[in-house]
């Protein structure tokens, strides 16, 4: 793979990472730059060793990998984005008033792993090419720090304007990414 191909695939790699971070940044009040990079470290590593693991897994096993890693993601994102749509439909309780400043690390790392099960099958596929695929996790890895940096801080945008609402949004998103790696699996 040319460098052109590699680093087509790192930003398109980070595309429902973007989506998932900028759903995260709509949720926070007033997220400042380091909770966004936070977030692109977590998802950026994340990114950046499924491909590994994918490429591993592919050496060994690939036809387990690939028929069951849309599923796992589809069932990872919907029950983030369940989970989400259901706290923004609650009623707010004196709880909720305080506004969250800051996500979870563990939340982040769930998220990001979901949202990264297609880089893992990317991986996968990588393993029958001679690709240097330190290289090419580590593209993805970047392209997924800066995307989902991005994404959060563009998030902080759109959070105020939708309130309440943002958290319904974002579950959503989360679900509908979900939704589209089962459709891509099986209609792509």
């Amino acid at each position: 793979m040319n460098i052109s191909a590699t680093i087509l695939l790192a930003f398109g790699m980070s595309m429902d990472a973007f989506a998932a971070s900028m759903g995260k940044g709509a949720t926070l009040h007033k997220p400042k730059f380091s909770e966004a990079l936070r977030t692109g470290l977590i998802f950026g590593a994340i990114e950046t060793l499924t491909p590994l693991i994918g490429w591993a897994m592919g050496m060994l096993a690939s036809q387990f990998v690939l028929e069951w890693n849309h599923w796992i993601a589809f069932i990872l994102l919907a029950f983030l984005g369940g989970r989400m749509v259901i706290e923004g439909c609650r009623g707010n309780t004196a709880e909720d008033e305080a506004p969250i400043h800051r996500h979870g690390f563990w939340l982040l790392v769930t998220t990001a792993i979901a949202t990264s099960l297609d880089a893992m099958a990317v991986g996968v596929g990588l393993a029958f090419l001679q690709v240097n695929i330190i290289a090419t996790a580590l593209a993805i890895g970047c392209a997924t720090l800066i995307m989902s940096t991005l994404g959060m801080m563009v998030g902080r945008f759109i959070g105020p304007l939708l309130g309440k609402r943002a958290e319904i949004l974002g579950g959503i998103v989360l679900i509908g990414i979900g939704g589209q790696i089962l459709w891509s699996h099986f209609y792509g």
